[in-house]
């Protein structure tokens, strides 16, 4: 039970409901982009930003509600939101090019081809055309 948040001044449970609620919303929003978007690299964007800002959202309000609760701050909450925040983009980064790297080597039309390497000019001699 959660007797204890009885004691939670009006003020602060306004701010919790406001935050969990946002961060609930941009949750279900990742949520309901990954199951209607079409393809794969459009599926994976959704849940990503919904994860993080919603992590976010709900991340604030546990904060507010511990430290007013508890009378004094309570900042470890901020651990998860940087684990979330760093990791989150680091894993959309690995599945799309471990996608692409796929869809290429299969020979998918719809993928565009890898982009020409061009070697470096050296310095000090002119470019081509110059």
């Amino acid at each position: 039970m959660m007797d204890h948040a009885r004691d939670l001044p009006a003020w602060a449970a306004i701010a919790v409901s406001v935050f969990l609620v946002i961060g609930s919303l941009l949750t279900l929003i990742g949520a309901v982009g990954f199951a209607r978007l079409p393809t794969f690299y459009e599926r994976i964007h959704a849940p990503t930003l919904g994860t993080s800002w919603g992590t976010g959202g709900i991340v604030m309000a546990s904060m507010i509600f511990f430290t007013v609760l508890g009378t004094r701050p309570v900042v470890h909450e901020i651990l998860v939101g940087i684990f979330v925040t760093v990791t989150t983009p680091v894993t959309l980064m690995l599945l799309a090019r471990a996608a692409l790297h796929r869809d290429r080597a299969e020979g998918n039309p719809q993928v565009p081809a890898e982009a020409p390497v061009e070697p470096p000019a050296d310095e000090g001699q002119p470019a081509p055309g110059e």
